[in-house]
Formats: C-alpha cells, sequence, structure tokens
C-alpha cells in the first residue's frame, strides 16, 4: 500500500524525481534516483522495492515542510510504523485541511462519510470513539485529493 500510497502523490503533485528526492531530504532521508525509481514501478515489475513505512513517513514528513513550511527546531523524526490514521493524518496536514475538508474531498471521489465519522479516525487509539482507517476510505480520499487538485 506504501508504494500506491506514493505513485498517488506523485501524480497528483505532479512531481519529477528531483522534487521527490527535494520531499524524502526535507523528511530526512537520503534517497536515489534508482530508488525513487523502483519505488514508483508496478508491484510485478523485476526491480520494483517495497516502500518502507519509514521511507513513506519521511517523504509524508518532507512534504508538509515543503506544503507547509519547517517548523523551528529539528526535523520530525520519521514513525518506524505507519497506519491508514497517520498517513491521513500527516495528509491532512501537508494540504492544512480540517475535518469537514476531508469530508468533501471524500465526496469528490463519491464516498459519502459524516464529519464525527472522518473525526474518529483522529482520535487515540484507546479512546472509546477511535476508528480504525481502512484501505477504501485512505483510497478514496487520495482519488478526491486528485480530483480537486487536478
Amino acid at each position: 500500500m506504501n508504494n500506491d500510497v506514493l505513485r498517488r502523490l506523485r501524480y497528483i503533485l505532479n512531481f519529477a524525481d528531483d522534487e521527490m528526492i527535494e520531499t524524502f531530504l526535507l523528511g530526512g532521508t537520503e534517497v536515489s534516483r534508482s530508488q525513487v525509481s523502483s519505488w514508483l514501478k508496478k508491484d510485478d515489475a523485476p526491480d520494483f522495492l517495497k516502500l518502507e513505512d519509514r521511507e513513506l513517513a519521511a517523504f509524508l514528513n518532507g512534504l508538509i515542510i515543503k506544503k507547509r513550511g519547517a517548523k523551528e527546531g529539528n526535523t520530525p523524526e520519521p514513525e518506524s510504523r505507519l497506519n491508514n490514521n497517520i498517513v491521513l493524518r500527516k495528509l491532512m496536514i501537508a494540504f492544512s485541511l480540517r475535518s469537514d475538508d476531508v469530508v468533501t474531498v471524500l465526496q469528490l471521489a463519491d464516498f459519502k462519510m459524516s464529519k464525527s465519522e472522518v473525526g474518529a479516525f483522529f482520535r487515540k487509539p484507546g479512546h472509546r470513539n477511535f476508528r480504525k482507517c481502512m484501505d477504501q476510505v485512505l483510497r478514496n480520499f487520495l482519488h478526491g485529493l486528485q480530483v480537486k487538485l487536478k
């Protein structure tokens, strides 16, 4: 799934290889052009390389810095484990979206959710209203973001 997220974000943002490398660097991870190329290949390609959680987290952190500017202090350390909730939260931050904006983006992909359902994705895992973000929601969010930005 990480490779799909990276592919879709590259398409949505229309990033060239240099911009991809720069975004990883902003997130605190140095990558080569061949790594980026291998991550973007289809899953059945012979030189396909699986994108690890830490690398995607670094890219998303770099995207936040690229879109919103760097915070004072050190670059945040990329998470070693990601889930869809974290990816969705980082994308919301990068694109300066609120919960009602996420509902609108999902509607652009013909996917209906209420503001309270979306808000449940951003609760702490132990909270009684916490809800796990499923692959379908993240896929539709990325599709809606594509519709909105293209």
